[in-house]
């Protein structure tokens, strides 16, 4: 598997060479090399956060103010910064200023850029098969994010107490929820061309998401300044070294995608190989041998936590 997006869709020999000598792949290759593909239609109050984050001088009550422009993303901060996966000292905060203090600045953009392409995805005008691939990646990574969450909190357990200190439940949620944003992207691209008059099949797209996602969701990702942290699991691909024994987030978006692979029974497992820690081993062999009840009740009691 070469990225970490949902789409595990069986590579007919006949989809692939479709696929690749279509014209719609071309443009979509084009505009990945150009750093010019559309970015997801978000709300200019999640733009100017995104913004303001890469500046320096910013300040909490900076970001406050904004947020007051939009009520709807002000009161998910606010509910989220309350939720049992981001309020960590188990104190109400019932004001933006409070909420934003908590959280932090770049916290509060991965929040609220994760919000508005959760609602993007639903709440898309597309045609219906698009729609389909929007709603079926929201729930992808919804889940995705909650097994990165399981992962995150078992390796913690079971680290030495100055081990992988580094690691936040919090970030791990979010680095796979974001980990697809780019699908958003292909999938309007494909719209758009079909929209022109042209055609083409949407098992062929499909192949085309799937192969094309991880690249342009690092694009997207990168123009809106996210770390490397993001960047490396929305690519599948190590962007900076650390210590043998260290366990970085990218680590735990491939034992996730192992565990979902196992329990989805994918035939793609057996190709699928990833490297761990002595922590990462002994945290793959207690959510190996969760029952399927355990499991799947875990995922639904972090994302519902979670606020989001």
């Amino acid at each position: 598997m070469n990225h970490l997006s949902f789409y595990w869709l069986p590579y007919n020999k006949e989809n692939i060479l479709k696929g690749l000598e279509s014209e719609f792949c071309k443009l979509v290759e084009k505009s990945i090399r150009s750093n010019n593909i559309a970015l997801p239609p978000i709300p200019d109050v999640v733009l100017e956060i995104q913004q303001l984050c890469s500046n320096e001088s910013t300040t909490i009550k900076d970001i406050a103010d904004l947020l007051l422009q939009d009520p709807s993303l002000a009161a998910s901060v606010i509910r989220v910064a309350n939720s049992a996966v981001f309020n960590r000292r188990n104190i109400t905060c019932l004001d933006l200023i409070t909420a934003v203090s908590r959280l932090g600045i770049c916290r509060v953009r991965d929040i609220v850029t994760a919000q508005a392409i959760e609602q993007l995805k639903h709440s898309a005008n597309l045609n219906k098969e698009c729609n389909e691939q929007l709603k079926k990646s929201s729930a992808a990574s919804r889940e995705f994010a909650a097994v990165m969450v399981m992962v995150c909190q078992s390796i913690q357990k079971h680290s030495a107490p100055n081990e992988n200190q580094h690691l936040e439940l919090d970030k791990a949620l979010l680095v796979g929820l974001l980990a697809d944003i780019g699908l958003f992207c292909l999938v309007n691209e494909y719209y758009n061309y079909g929209d022109k008059g042209n055609y083409l099949d949407i098992e062929i797209a499909k192949y085309i998401f799937s192969k094309r996602c991880s690249a342009t969701s690092r694009l997207v990702l990168h123009r809106w300044h996210f770390d490397n942290d993001f960047l490396e699991v929305a690519s599948n691909r190590s962007l900076q070294s650390k210590p043998d024994n260290m366990v970085s987030y990218l680590d735990i978006a491939r034992m996730a995608s192992h565990l979902l692979m196992f329990r989805n029974q994918d035939e793609a497992i057996e190709e699928h190989e990833v490297e761990v820690t002595a922590v990462g081993a002994e945290a793959l062999y207690e959510l190996s041998n969760l029952t399927k009840t355990q499991f799947t009740h875990n995922i639904k009691e972090i994302i519902s936590f979670s606020g989001l």
